[in-house]
């Protein structure tokens, strides 16, 4: 068995953020090799993108796209540091979606972006809708949930159906890249713009 040091250990735990153990199983598994093992971990999807999450994002790029010379968009990408905003991965992901922006013209970013009073109209909206149902509480509380993610599904960027790959969303793609760069990724903002078309 190859002689696993304990910085290495706490190493691969920071990058994947798994807890000690994973990351020294890992290490074990991969005969001590840093980087096979980080890959392993990886692959096994063990990269907590999720947990990356609330870590803020201070660093990024604002990239550009343009169609046709009819149509533009603009994005403001963040990460946590300058190295990653720097590098090829994370540029290749502003420019997609910059591509989507223009492509899909999303509404807002995430779902926290969709204002409150509007969020609150359309869910009354579809209680109403459903208020003579003799469903229990809880079912409708479900169905009207479901109602709201499928409206919002094509104006908010997050839940949109990737471009490039409708096999997932935005919001995955996104996640992808997070566990591919091992920092928390957000878009903070974006503009579209058409020709003709003033909003």
């Amino acid at each position: 068995m190859a002689d696993i040091k304990i910085e290495e250990i706490k190493k691969l735990k920071e990058l994947s953020g798994v807890g000690l153990t994973d990351a020294k199983k890992a290490l074990v598994e991969a005969d001590g090799d840093f980087d096979k093992a980080l890959k392993a971990m990886r692959e096994k999807g063990l990269t907590k993108a999720e947990k990356r999450g609330d870590r803020e994002t201070r660093s990024g790029l604002v990239e550009a796209y343009v169609h046709d010379g009819r149509i533009g968009a603009l994005v403001e990408l963040n990460c946590e540091t300058d190295f990653v905003a720097k590098t090829e991965d994370f540029k290749t992901l502003a420019h997609y979606l910059a591509m989507q922006v223009a492509s899909m013209n999303p509404v807002y970013a995430q779902e926290k972006d969709i204002p409150a009073d509007i969020l609150a109209e359309k869910r009354k909206e579809f209680e109403d809708k459903l208020k003579d149902d003799k469903k229990p509480a809880e079912v409708k509380a479900k169905i009207v949930e479901g109602q709201i993610k499928k409206y919002f599904a094509d104006k908010v960027l997050y839940f949109q159906a990737y471009i490039l790959d409708d096999s997932k969303t935005v919001e995955g793609l996104i996640k992808e890249y997070i566990a591919k760069t091992g920092e928390n990724i957000s878009l903070r903002q974006f503009k579209r713009l058409e020709l003709g078309v003033v909003e």
